[in-house]
């Protein structure tokens, strides 16, 4: 699997505990991050020489742990890639129409790259559910920064989430967190989510991405007896990733390899 960053961890996270039989390799792509102010040619030039690095050590699936490159890429690289190719988006909006009644509204927060596209937009029409996509710009950089649970976090959620309600034709039945960063904020969203909107469902595209992968890779569900074997691989500062990994993994990182990604 990989990701432009650090958010790709959380859905490795979930994956870690879904399929505890398999191997995993993480690519960081940090050299060319961040994806969503790059070019569709770009962002499907990085995904397709990542995904070539990842199947030359031995995947049998590819998981494209960013939202980004899952919207631009992932529909050009899905019909010519050897192995199985999977992003966060699908899965997530599959979460989202069956965690609420059909037809409804559900509001994905998501980056500016993301909401551009409007592959969220198209998944969940195409589950009968209507998106609101709101750019949340400020989440990353104050999930990187640890900020989960401050209250200049809180006061930006509550910015974000009226300005979004106040563009929404209807009250969102469901809540999508579109980017792999958000689910470190998910606590702090659950409180200014109900204050609006009240005990609606908050869907982790992190979590749905990982029980799809267990749909498909069903021998791994079950624990092997020498356990999940972990590698990871940084295109830039893999020192720095290693140390920061461990806040959006909850565990701590092997030694990470340097890699270059041959485009």
């Amino acid at each position: 699997m990989f990701d432009s960053g650090f958010g790709g961890l959380t859905v490795l996270r979930e994956l870690l505990r879904h399929l505890p039989g398999a191997d995993f390799v993480y690519l960081d792509d940090t050299a060319h991050l961040p994806y969503g102010s790059k070019s569709q040619a770009a962002v499907t030039r990085f995904t397709a020489a990542a995904t070539k690095l990842l199947v030359g050590r031995g995947a049998d699936l590819v998981v494209v742990a960013c939202n980004t490159a899952s919207a631009l890429a992932l529909p050009l690289l899905q019909t010519e890639a050897s192995v199985a190719l999977m992003g966060v988006i699908q899965p997530g909006a599959e979460a989202a129409a069956a965690a609420v009644p059909p037809g409804s509204t559900v509001l994905v927060l998501a980056t500016e790259a993301t909401v551009a596209s409007h592959a969220y937009a198209r998944a969940c029409a195409a589950h009968g559910l209507l998106a609101v996509e709101k750019a949340c710009p400020l989440f990353v950089p104050l999930a990187e920064e640890g900020w989960t649970d401050s209250s200049i976090t809180t006061q930006v959620a509550d910015v974000y989430l009226r300005e979004a309600l106040a563009t929404s034709p209807a009250l969102p039945a469901a809540v999508v967190l579109g980017c792999t960063h958000y689910p470190l904020l998910r606590p702090l969203l659950q409180g200014t989510v109900q204050g609006l909107l009240g005990s609606v469902p908050i869907v982790d595209s992190a979590e749905a991405t990982a029980r799809r992968a267990a749909q498909l890779l069903p021998a791994a569900t079950s624990a092997g007896q020498r356990g999940s074997v972990l590698s990871v691989l940084a295109t830039d500062s893999p020192t720095k990733f290693q140390r920061l990994g461990a806040r959006f993994l909850c565990r701590e990182l092997p030694p990470v390899e340097h890699v270059q990604l041959e485009e």
